[in-house]
């Protein structure tokens, strides 16, 4: 047989191997995978079968044999693999029970023997990588890592057992024992041991994953591939029954059992109750780890078998193995009974061949699924192989056998017994040439098969779930009317009892009850909630806005209680709902509540965003200023002036008045509406821009009233920027604060330098230490310096003014200013220290933007906010739209006319005629000469001083004034 590659793919629990084998043998036109137990099997057998249809896979068990005509891919228990079909793939799944005492030969046979024509994998624990190495020269190894985290929970009560958990017995009496425990105090369980057919382990299992109950009772049989919805494991003991005697379970045993916690990426605890102790802190650090101590010795048996006679037979299955990696399993069922049968009288006289011998062989092998006694298994082989010595097994006989086994009435035992003794005879009936009618007996078989099992688990889930949830299903089922009420509280009872409450138009069922119980007496509550659905459904449509509100994280109140959220629309100014409506409630209900919730954020928006949707259906708005309107809807009402400075600049004066008319202020760092910085808008804003961007949480609004909010690395800057906010050192000052403080700021002699005044730091509310680093933010540099205080002078009586009948003039106090007070003498020694105060100059500090250009002048933002090109625009604060325009005389807030008129907000002529229109230039209060002596204004001639005419007296007065 052609050899391809071998892989090894190992690693613990919950890492995919499975499914990964899966994958590469359906990459292949033929396979066979064989797997531990038939449980197992079969699970993959229909995750196939979904996949490629029924037509082309084909499931081999001991019990079980479904072989369609076109098989591709068989889906085998290990004993039952095909080894000489020349399939493509061959995998054997739980490779590290080659070191099991029982069945460990089986899977070293498949080890040393099992290939595919083009590739072999081997899937198990980490534990066999150094036995493959050293038995299957060139294998390759494959490390998967497990998705979950695994850890030790400790100890627990069954009272205290979280839920979705998995509490495993090591014996029936233990399961069901622990099973009627979790009844009374839990209210159900599903059990699951490996004796339980594959129907009927499959509707324990599904009673189990659907929710109907939250606990599963089983045997360490979920330790083999199993994939369950577990969460947590609880070990009822740590030793087990080998078949031989009681031994402690090996720390890769718990392993394999306590990883069944935990599915995909879900993390997974496991810990111990009842009676059994405290796991050592080795073995807990191992499973949590997955480090277990490598397989040393794999258990063997001598697959070249001699059939001269029995003895020979007997002898070639006990022959030694010279390999260090092997060791001769010990004696097995099969080979015992092989012992026993052959030194039978009858027996022995019908050995007369190789044939013959094969055919002990092969009886021998019927594994006893009964487990009464070693007699009566071997008593029942004797008649099989009596029968078949003579031909096959009678039909007749064998319809007695079963027609006995076919009932289902009985207790647990009893039916586990007959399932049992029925899964010998489905054995038998899979075995070519062992029955007259194979097909017949295969189908009888199983459907006898199928009813004790739908049996057992009626009998299980009536035993171990309790009995007052049957009691109300089969009440339903009868159509029995159940008495449901609502309170005005939305307090929902059933039959008397608190099962739930309605909040909104959602009914929150109350978690106490068992799942089973829950589930009927959900569906009896909502035959009471009907009516209540409508009821409240006219109830919240009628309801003013008042009633209603939004979160901040999108979502929609009705009082106190959740009714809907915030989905995002096509427009951002357009969010949509989704109605919080239990689907029980109809369609009805629902549309009514999304109906009134619509309402309620469209009127919200229209309110809040008055101006801005005013602004976006003025029509009068057209060109630069109609596209610039358009921004500002989609920033919703506040744009960082750095984004959109050419638009900016692009605006004409014309254009900036018309969106001035909206209440749009172009402001030095920000171009805003200050209508919408209110706390309501902003709440709003922040809701409406986090939906359009598809947030998982959304940012949540500042308290109100505060001036300064701290600036954190990982919050984002547009999230102060919709906050209403910008960010400048360790703090984030109010957007329309930052302003005022930006139009004082101006006014400054920001080359020269200047100190922060009591008018700054009121503004901004901050001492002046906190005053120096937002500065710092703001692009300015602080020198801080200390002087000493200057103390309040005590009043000094004003020296007498001449009598004079005519009144004083300003000029007057100018050529005559009263004298200034005379120091005060030190009296004492010593005088005393000096009291010292701190200050700051702030000079202007800009950092270089891009490359120099041209003529040697960088583009840098200057303290106005700006960029320097040789003239410089008005402040952006100022709305500034010209280069090189000059500040208006009048004080207060002017503007440039093209006709060279500026006109102020606060009165005062205006002092230049004849300006440009290129000099078009607002500013906002302070003086109207060089604002800012910073700037870089455009050169002029110096003006010549007139002489002082000798004969005019208020000539020299004039002339002093000018130069004070």
């Amino acid at each position: 047989m052609s050899k391809g590659r071998v892989t090894a793919v190992l690693g613990p629990t919950n890492t995919g191997k499975t499914h990964y084998a899966i994958d590469r043998m359906l990459a292949h036109r033929t396979g066979v995978m064989g797997f531990p137990l038939r449980l197992l099997a079969r699970e993959v057998y229909d995750r196939i079968v979904a996949q490629r249809g029924p037509s082309v896979v084909a499931l081999v068990t001991g019990e079980e044999r479904i072989v369609p005509e076109r098989t591709q891919y068989w889906i085998c228990t290990v004993e039952a693999m095909p080894m000489e079909i020349g399939a493509d793939f061959v995998g054997v799944d739980e490779i590290q029970l080659c070191a099991d005492p029982e069945r460990g030969h089986v899977f070293t046979d498949r080890l040393l023997r099992a290939r595919g024509l083009l590739e072999t994998m081997f899937m198990g624990s980490d534990s066999m990588r150094g036995a493959i190495a050293a038995l299957v020269p060139g294998a390759q190894f494959l490390r998967r890592d497990r998705f979950s985290t695994l850890s030790w929970a400790g100890s627990k009560k069954i009272s205290r057992m979280p839920t979705r958990s998995a509490i495993v017995g090591f014996s029936v009496s233990d399961v069901y024992a622990i099973a009627e425990l979790i009844r009374r105090q839990k209210g159900g369980c599903a059990v699951v041991m490996g004796a339980l057919s594959p129907r009927t382990r499959n509707a324990q299992v599904e009673l189990y994953q659907n929710g109907d109950v939250d606990y599963l009772v089983a045997t360490d049989a979920i330790g083999m591939g199993l994939n369950l919805d577990i969460r947590h494991v609880a070990f009822s003991g740590t030793s087990k029954f080998d078949g031989r005697r009681i031994r402690p379970l090996f720390p890769h045993e718990l392993g394999q059992i306590a990883g069944r916690a935990g599915r995909h990426t879900e993390p997974g605890t496991f810990g111990v109750t009842g009676e059994a102790g405290a796991l050592d802190a080795d073995v807990i650090e191992a499973i949590e780890e997955h480090r277990f101590a490598p397989v040393r010795k794999l258990h063997w048996r001598n697959p070249d078998l001699d059939f001269g006679s029995s003895e020979r037979l007997i002898a070639s299955l006990e022959a030694p193995t010279d390999n260090e990696w092997l060791t001769r399993s010990r004696e097995a069922d099969d080979l015992q009974a092989v012992k026993v049968l052959s030194d039978l009288p009858e027996v022995r006289a019908r050995l007369t061949g190789p044939q013959a011998v094969r055919l002990l062989w092969d009886v021998c092998r019927v594994p006893d699924f009964r487990g009464i006694s070693s007699a009566e298994h071997t008593t029942l082989l004797t008649r099989i192989f009596g029968f078949l010595a003579d031909g096959r097994v009678p039909s007749d006989w064998l319809a007695k056998a079963v027609q006995r086994i076919d009932r289902t009435e009985g207790d647990i035992d009893a039916l586990s017994k007959r399932l049992a003794y029925i899964r010998t005879w489905t054995y038998v009936a899979q075995r070519k040439g062992w029955v007259e009618d194979e097909s017949h007996w295969r189908d009888e078989t199983r459907a006898v098969e199928d009813r004790l099992s739908d049996a057992l688990h009626a009998r299980l889930t009536q035993a171990f779930v309790d009995r007052r949830t049957s009691v109300l299903m089969r009440r339903l089922k009868q159509k029995e009317t159940l008495v449901a009420e609502v309170n005005d509280k939305g307090e929902v009872t059933v039959e008397g009892e608190f099962v739930g409450r309605l909040e909104g138009f959602r009914f929150r069922q109350d978690e106490s009850k068992s799942p089973d119980e829950a589930k009927v007496m959900r569906q009896a509550a909502y035959e009471a909630l009907r009516p209540e659905f409508y009821l409240r459904a006219d109830r919240f449509y009628n309801a003013p806005d008042t009633e209603m509100d939004f979160t901040e994280q999108g979502g929609l109140m009705w009082g106190s209680t959740a009714v809907g959220k915030l989905v995002a629309g096509a427009d951002v100014m357009k969010p949509q709902v989704e109605a919080f409506v239990d689907d029980e409630a109809g369609g009805d209900v629902a549309e009514k509540v999304r109906r009134r919730l619509q309402h309620f954020i469209d009127r919200k928006v229209a309110a809040q965003f008055e101006p801005l949707l005013a602004m976006s259906r003025d029509e009068t708005l057209t060109g630069l200023a109609r596209g610039f309107a358009f921004r500002l809807v989609e920033g919703l009402g506040v744009l960082p002036r750095d984004g959109v400075a050419d638009e900016v600049k692009a605006l004409d004066q014309d254009a900036r008045g018309a969106l001035r008319k909206h209440g749009v202020r172009f402001g030095q760092y920000t171009i805003f509406l200050p209508a919408l910085l209110k706390p309501a808008p902003t709440r709003l804003r922040l809701v409406l821009w986090s939906l359009k961007e598809g947030l998982a949480e959304f940012p949540e609004s500042p308290p109100p009233g505060l001036v300064t909010i701290p600036n954190l690395e990982m919050v984002p800057r547009i999230h102060y920027t919709l906050s209403g906010y910008y960010p400048a050192g360790s703090r984030a000052i109010r957007i329309d604060m930052l302003e005022r403080l930006a139009d004082i700021l101006r006014q400054k002699d920001s080359r020269a330098g200047f100190e922060a005044t009591a008018d700054m730091l009121s503004i901004t509310g901050m001492t002046l230490d906190q005053f120096a680093d937002l500065m710092g933010g703001l692009g300015y540099k602080g020198e801080k310096g200390e002087r000493v205080k200057a103390k309040a002078a005590e009043p000094v009586p004003a020296p007498e003014a001449p009598v004079s009948s005519a009144p004083l003039t300003e000029d007057d106090h100018v050529l005559n200013p009263p004298p200034p007070p005379e120091p005060a003498a030190e009296e004492g020694a010593e005088a005393a220290a000096p009291e010292m105060e701190a200050f700051y100059t702030f000079t202007w500090a800009p950092r270089p933007r891009g490359p120099r250009r041209e003529g040697g002048d960088r583009r840098e933002r200057g303290p106005q906010g700006q960029q320097g090109r040789g003239r410089r625009e008005a402040a952006p604060g100022g709305d500034a739209a010209g280069e090189g325009a000059r500040r208006p005389a009048g004080g207060g807030r002017g503007e440039g006319k093209p006709e060279g008129r500026g006109e102020g907000k606060h009165g005062g002529k205006p002092r230049h005629k004849g300006g440009k229109p290129e000099g078009r230039g607002e500013g906002r209060g302070g003086h109207d000469r060089q604002a800012d002596k910073g700037r870089a204004f455009e050169a002029r001639p110096p003006r010549k001083e007139k002489p002082v005419d000798p004969d005019n007296p208020f000539a020299a007065l004039l002339a002093l004034k000018g130069k004070l």
